[in-house]
Parts: structure tokens; C-alpha cells; sequence
């Protein structure tokens, strides 16, 4: 057999060596390297490899935004070793996630390891089950450079808003903060609607109900709906003095059943899951994060040891915008539900939700790789979380392939004089898809509840009635949004894409833009300056519509219908105008100082919060005439276990690393870099710290006894500060 020709690129090839696979993690790798065995060596890039520089702007606006890449400080190692494996292999197959981040990863990678332009070297796994993989290594294809270049204009774009409106921001508000094309929209949805409810005007309504007995002794409650004739006219009870003078016509009155409607209604599955509704539904029944549900899916979707079955890829590929299921997936679906409940409960296909205009439609919709993998039978295998999750995935896919279910509904019109009340009521008559599963609610989308079953009547039927109980009620503003349906608004509104939603709401947190309060994002006084600078001075950077345009242009790309640079160059020539009379016409912009209560020891002056670079601290209110600071103090409520005496509070260190310790320091050293919670170990007394472990967040003895519990209030689990690690034996003192 002829010896294998050398590669483009420099690659030399001997009968011996094996094909290289590139993938981005080290638990991908695995599942990869067991479906696809011996033939072939699977190493991992350990994410991006290239990227802009950190330090400067990197895009070369006067040469058509050319990026100007570099390789990520520490993968210097990472890539010699994957070159100098490339260069012994027959064939190098770059084997990233199936999207334009993993399109353009493959890129960089093969920029990097020379490979050859136009060399069929790129594979996508949308699930990496054994069946898939090997039929997909068997069927690689040149590199998608329209996927690349939309993501190469995505990443321009938002860095030529990052690093040029935030120094901005740096300059005229103060240091810390950042400006982004996603994000700034989103604040702008929260800073909106926090100021509509701030404006709400609430209005008082009543409603009154009659307490009614048919002649069998069967009771049930009507509803005042208006006037009755032959033209019904609804009639809005706004003072408790209209309602009293309704409550004096009814006395002595006959109530009598004027029209029975009973009527089938009924209800269908929503359908399997795509990146935003898994976050959204994740956050309702779970409450994760949509960070956490993401990095959750990503170790569903890349393969997790299951035993004897080795690392197996649980569901497909979680960042899509499709609905869309396989044939195949729908039959197995159907198999299993017509196995477990009946062939009345499968419909043999798979709900679709409406085809919204900016859905790329790349991907399946997110499901399990085999549904015949049960969510009890693998639980063991899987962390609480992975667990959680993997299930919610299960039922969701499983429920959108079951029949609808099916309710009777009866609606009675009872007279009384001149007045018309309304009941309503509704009995299961087939469960069809809800004896699986049933769809989370937002806050915002909540309606009120149907009655029960309500007893039999008939029309002309007399009643007596038993009592009128009026209630007064106001009208209440819109929620507050919630990071489900913040998620919501931007899929709707056509801003950002599968892959951006957690980080614009990490990064809002993250600067201090909004706040959580009960689960609420509220948006700070810095969120709301930021959002009135740039809508008078960027307007386009937060306008909804325009950014939605933007997200279409990209698209454009990935379709070849546009090019890279005439996008960049489109939203760039006016953002780059406004930047220059923003510089001249903004002044120094401060906020206004929150007030402690606390005066300064130096000069008697009120002490306020201010902004550092390692966040907030208390300074005089006096500067410059009096520059004291000292630390802003983060109560716990949990005493200093070491005196007895002080509290224990959040600190930073000097290097802005946070902790916790005894506020009398120095009279007291203690300090610990776990985060205290108000709950007392049982075994000795001591308070339980926040720690993270590979199952999730736990509270265990800050004494560490042994002690070990769950968290006892439901949230996203992220512990605070420096997350997972236990009391160290010295000091994090420094920066007291």
C-alpha cells in the first residue's frame, strides 16, 4: 500500500496514525472517543482559541473593520499540542458545536493548525448519540464561511460598541461600567417598565357573588356580570357605594336560571423545547437561572458517565430556535407513550410552535437523544441538578407528541330582576397530555382559574338565594420581569439570539444595572442613568427595533444575502457620529449619593455609598475637604462565633476577592471565605455556610463538623463571593 501523501498545510501522515478529532471540552471528548473508538484520536481545545485582544479595540476601521485575532492568553500549550498532533494525522476533523460561535471556533482552529482552505473538514454532531456521531464523521464538509462571517460581524460589532461606548460611559459616569448592543436593549425593556409601574395609577373595583342552592340542596357560587335583556351589557362595579345600592335592589329578588351553554373545550401540549422556552420553564418549575439551566444542558448535551454505558449524550443540541423534530424521534416518542398509556394518548407527531421571521431553524428542537432512557433510571447517575433538568426535557418532549386533553365546560346566565350573574365551570373529561405534563406560567400570563364542576341545573330553574358577598379589589400594575420573561420579551421582540439571553442577563447583574428582589430584576439608579444617556444620545443602541433589524442583517450573512462589512459598515458610519457629539455634549454626569444614616469619624459629615473598582464603599460626604472611606458593610445576621460579640459581614480583600468576617477586626481575626446563612448546624451550634459542590449548592457546619443540608430557600443556588471553596486555614485579612 502507497504511503499516504502529505497533507496541505505541512500535515505529514503515516499508515499508523490515526484521523484527529477537535471538539471544544474534555467531557465531550470522551462521549465522542467512545462512540467512535480506537480509529480515531478525540482531544479538546478547551473552548475558543482565538480572540480579540482585551486591551485594545482590535478592529481596524479604516482597513473594512478587519479583526486583528490573537491567541487567548494560557491556550498557548492547548495549541502546540493539538498542532503537533495534527501534523502526525491523516486527517484533522473539527467536530465544534453546531452554530456560527462553533462554526467560527473550527475556523480559528484551522487558521491555527494550517489545515487546508476548502478541505472537507468540518462535522456537526445536533446530538452526540453513537448513531449520529458515526454517521456524521462519515460525512464532513468544507468550513460554512457565511456562518463565520456573521459571527465574525456579531463580535465586531459588539466590540466596536463595548470598547467604544463604555470608555464613554467610564469618563462622564464613572469606572466599571460597560455599554452593549444586546444588552443596553434589555436594561432599556426593564428601565421602561420599571418607571410604568412607578407611574401606575391604581383604580379601585368591586365585584360582588351570590351564594346560590338549587331545589336539590346542590350549592354554587354566580358572579354580578351586568344587565340582563335581550342585548346583555356588562357593568363595571367601581365604588363600594354602587355595589351597596346593586346588594339593596337584589333584597327579596327571585334568582332564576335564564341559559345553560355547555360547550367541549380543549387543550393542547405545548410544544418541545427550544433555548428560550427551556430557560423560561426552567426558571418557573426549577428556579434556575437561565445561566445555570445552560451550563446544566451544555453537560446534558456534551455526555455524562452512566455506568456501564460509559459517557452518553442525554439530549441534543440546546441552543435552537426550532421546533422541529425527526421522524424518527416522534415514532420512538409515540412508541413509548402508546406503551405506557394507550394508544387514545399519542397522536403520532409532534406539536410545532409558530414559525416566528427571524428563526434560523438550524437545529432540531431540544429533546432527549432516546426517550426510552427514563429520567428514574439514570437519576442515580446524575447530580440533583442534571437530574432536574434532564427530566423537565423528558416530559416536555414526550407530552408535545400526546393527545390534547379534553374538558367539558358549562357557563350558566342566572336573572335576578333587572341583573345578570354568571357561573362557569369546567371537569376534566380525557387527561391526554396532562398526565405527564403541564406548562409553568409567568406572572404576567396568569389568568383566573375556571370554577369546578358545577352541580346540575336547568333553564327556567328557581334558586335560592344564600347571601351577595362584595369585595373590593384595585387594579394592579404590569409585573415586574422576572428573568423567564425577560427572556420572553427579547425572543419576541426578534433582539439577540439562542446563545446570547443568559449572558445579557448575567452581565445586567453583573454591573449592578438591575437588582433581584424576589426573583424580580429591578433596575438600579446606575441601570436607569445609563438607559436615559444612551437613549439621548445612541438612540439606535437602544431602540428594539433597530436592534432587531441588526439581528436580521446577521442573518442576512449566514445566508449569504449581505455582506459582513456592509453590515458593520451600516450600523457603524452613524453610531461612530453620535460617539463624537456625545464626547463634546456630555458632561461629567454624578450620581446621586445613597445616604447611610452613618456620619464620618474625621468630620461629623453624613457617609454615603460610593463606586469603586471592586464595587461599592462609604466615603465622606465632605470630599474633597475630607477623603475618609471605609468599607461598605454587607450585614448577615449571624454572630462572630470566635467573640461572641461582633457580627460576621462581607468584606473584600485587596485584591477585591470577597469574604467574610468579624466586624470588630482587628480586636477580632475570624474569617471565613464562605458565605454565613441564618440556619444553625444541629450538631454543634455553629452557623452553616453557602458551598458549591459538583450536585449543586449545599449548606454545611462553617465548623465543619460534618454537617450537611439543602439549601432551605428556593432561588438560583449561586453561592456569593468565591464560590465552592471551604474555610482556609490562613487569613483572606488583607483589605480589612
Amino acid at each position: 500500500m502507497p504511503e499516504p501523501k502529505r497533507k496541505e498545510g505541512g500535515r505529514a501522515a503515516t499508515g499508523a496514525s490515526k484521523p484527529l478529532v477537535i471538539v471544544e471540552s474534555p467531557a465531550k471528548a470522551r462521549t465522542i472517543e467512545k462512540y467512535l473508538g480506537r480509529r480515531y484520536r478525540v482531544r479538546a481545545s478547551m473552548g475558543h482559541v482565538r480572540d480579540l485582544p482585551r486591551s485594545r479595540l482590535g478592529v481596524d476601521i479604516e482597513h473594512g473593520f478587519a479583526p486583528r485575532y490573537i491567541t487567548i492568553r494560557g491556550k498557548g500549550e492547548v495549541i502546540e499540542t493539538l498542532r503537533k498532533e495534527a501534523n502526525q494525522a491523516p486527517r484533522v476533523l473539527l467536530a465544534t458545536d453546531p452554530d456560527r460561535e462553533g462554526e467560527a471556533i473550527s475556523w480559528h482552529l484551522a487558521q491555527l493548525l494550517k489545515l487546508g482552505d476548502g478541505e472537507a473538514l468540518r462535522v456537526e454532531f445536533p446530538e452526540i448519540t453513537k448513531r449520529v456521531v458515526q454517521e456524521a464523521i462519515q460525512r464532513p464538509r468544507p468550513l460554512d464561511m457565511q456562518r463565520v462571517e456573521s459571527q465574525q460581524a456579531r463580535r465586531v460589532l459588539d466590540r466596536l460598541v463595548g470598547y467604544q461606548l463604555s470608555p464613554l460611559l467610564w469618563r462622564k459616569v464613572g469606572p466599571g461600567l460597560s455599554a452593549g448592543r444586546v444588552q443596553s436593549v434589555a436594561l432599556r425593556l426593564l428601565v421602561e417598565r420599571e418607571r410604568e409601574i412607578q407611574a401606575f395609577q391604581r383604580e379601585e373595583y368591586w365585584t360582588l357573588e351570590a351564594r346560590l342552592r338549587t331545589p336539590n340542596g346542590a350549592e354554587f357560587t354566580a358572579r354580578y356580570w351586568g344587565t340582563d335583556g335581550e342585548k346583555p351589557e356588562k357593568v363595571e362595579l367601581k365604588t363600594e357605594e354602587e355595589t351597596q345600592r346593586l346588594i339593596q335592589s337584589l333584597t327579596g329578588v327571585q334568582f332564576q336560571v335564564r341559559e345553560v351553554t355547555r360547550r367541549q373545550r380543549r387543550r393542547s401540549p405545548a410544544p418541545p423545547f427550544i433555548t428560550s422556552t427551556l430557560q423560561q420553564e426552567a426558571y418557573r418549575k426549577l428556579g434556575f437561572t437561565v445561566r445555570r439551566t445552560m451550563a446544566v444542558a451544555q453537560q446534558l448535551y456534551e455526555g455524562l458517565d452512566l455506568g456501564e454505558a460509559g459517557a452518553t449524550g442525554l439530549i441534543t443540541y440546546m441552543r435552537t430556535d426550532s421546533t422541529r423534530v425527526s421522524a424518527e424521534a416522534v415514532a420512538a416518542a409515540t412508541r413509548w407513550v402508546e406503551n405506557r398509556y394507550g394508544k387514545e394518548y399519542a397522536t403520532g407527531r409532534a406539536r410545532a410552535g409558530t414559525r416566528k421571521p427571524h428563526e434560523q431553524g438550524a437545529h432540531e428542537a431540544i429533546r432527549p437523544t432516546a426517550v426510552e432512557r427514563d429520567p428514574e433510571a439514570v437519576r442515580h447517575f446524575l447530580t440533583p441538578d442534571q437530574y432536574k433538568l434532564y427530566r423537565l426535557i423528558w416530559e416536555r418532549f414526550l407530552a408535545s407528541v400526546m393527545a390534547e386533553a379534553v374538558f367539558d365546560q358549562v357557563s350558566v346566565d342566572i336573572t335576578a330582576a333587572s341583573h345578570l350573574f354568571r357561573a362557569s365551570g369546567s371537569t376534566l373529561r380525557f387527561p391526554g397530555f396532562m398526565v405527564l405534563y403541564i406548562e409553568g406560567k409567568d406572572e404576567d400570563s396568569r389568568t383566573e382559574e375556571e370554577g369546578g364542576e358545577l352541580p346540575p341545573v336547568d333553564e327556567g330553574q328557581p334558586l335560592e338565594l344564600l347571601g351577595l358577598e362584595p369585595a373590593q379589589h384595585f387594579t394592579q400594575p404590569p409585573p415586574r420581569y422576572t428573568e423567564a420573561t425577560l427572556v420572553r420579551a427579547l425572543e419576541e421582540k426578534g433582539i439577540g439570539r439562542p446563545s446570547t439571553y443568559a449572558p445579557v442577563v448575567a452581565t445586567l447583574l453583573e454591573r449592578e444595572y438591575v437588582q433581584r428582589q424576589q426573583r424580580h430584576l429591578v433596575p438600579t439608579q446606575l441601570g436607569e442613568l445609563v438607559v436615559d444617556l444612551l437613549r439621548e444620545h445612541f438612540p439606535d443602541v437602544v431602540d428594539t427595533e433597530f436592534t432587531a433589524r441588526v439581528e436580521e442583517r446577521l442573518d442576512q450573512i449566514e445566508q449569504g444575502r449581505a455582506s459582513w462589512q456592509e453590515v458593520v459598515a451600516e450600523f457603524y458610519r452613524p453610531f461612530a457620529r453620535s460617539l463624537e457629539i456625545a464626547e463634546q455634549a456630555i458632561g461629567r454626569i454624578e450620581l446621586e449619593p445613597e445616604t447611610t444614616g452613618e456620619t464620618c469619624e474625621k468630620c461629623g459629615r453624613p457617609m454615603v455609598i460610593k463606586r469603586g473598582r471592586f464595587g461599592k464603599f462609604l466615603a465622606c460626604s465632605g470630599y474633597p475637604e475630607c477623603k475618609n472611606t471605609r468599607p461598605l458593610v454587607v450585614s448577615t445576621g449571624v454572630t462572630c462565633p470566635k467573640c461572641r460579640e461582633g457580627e460576621v459581614v462581607e468584606k473584600h480583600s485587596r485584591k477585591g476577592r470577597v469574604f467574610w468576617g468579624c466586624n470588630r477586626y482587628p480586636d477580632c481575626n475570624y474569617s471565613v471565605w464562605n458565605r454565613p446563612v441564618r440556619a444553625t448546624c444541629p450538631r454543634c451550634g455553629h452557623f452553616l455556610v453557602e458551598v458549591r459542590r459538583k450536585q449543586g449548592v449545599v449548606w454545611q457546619c462553617g465548623a465543619r463538623c460534618g454537617y450537611v443540608t439543602q439549601p432551605q430557600s428556593s432561588g438560583d443556588g449561586q453561592a456569593s463571593g468565591n464560590k465552592g471553596r471551604t474555610p482556609a486555614d490562613q487569613s483572606p485579612r488583607s483589605g480589612n
